[in-house]
């Protein structure tokens, strides 16, 4: 199986680098993983809500050109379908299953996602009403791709 993350902005800190390179080291036992970034846009302190729109457009639309259309895309969104891990695990291998062998992940930047991408998905996935930092919801999501393939592996995982 191929997953891919496609996410706004770098990842500046190395703590979260490490980590993020520690589950993708563990993820390759399991599948193909790719980690796009496209660039973000500055948001200025005091922005209003037209350049935030403007702002999660520019974004989208760096996403929006990155997305592959073969691949089955889940976005990441407050308003998405809150599950827990098994459920996630056994979406994925019904996933697979079902003959989509390249799953896709959007994280969007601090401002989240433009409506545009909202669109294109085909499911949306809630990680609770939190909010969290965009770097941090990559290890978070890494960490959760990888227990679903323990618990669909039947091997250990931390409960």
């Amino acid at each position: 199986m191929k997953i891919t993350l496609l996410t706004v902005g770098k990842i500046k800190e190395k703590f979260y680098r490490d980590a993020i390179a520690e589950y993708s080291k563990r993820l390759s036992r399991y599948c193909n993983l790719t980690i796009m970034e496209v660039s973000d846009e500055k948001t200025p302190d005091k922005s209003n809500e037209s350049l935030e729109c403007q702002i999660r457009q520019k974004e989208g639309q760096r996403l929006l050109d990155k997305l592959s259309p073969d691949a089955y895309t889940i976005v990441l969104a407050i308003d998405g379908k809150n599950i827990d891990s098994i459920s996630l695990s056994k979406k994925i291998d019904h996933l697979a299953l079902s003959g989509n062998s390249h799953l896709q992940f959007i994280i969007g930047g601090s401002l989240g996602l433009d409506e545009a991408v909202l669109k294109k998905a085909d499911f949306k996935l809630s990680f609770g009403a939190m909010t969290f930092p965009h770097q941090l919801m990559r290890v978070i999501l890494l960490e959760q791709i990888y227990r679903a393939f323990r618990i669909r592996n039947n091997e250990p995982y931390h409960k």
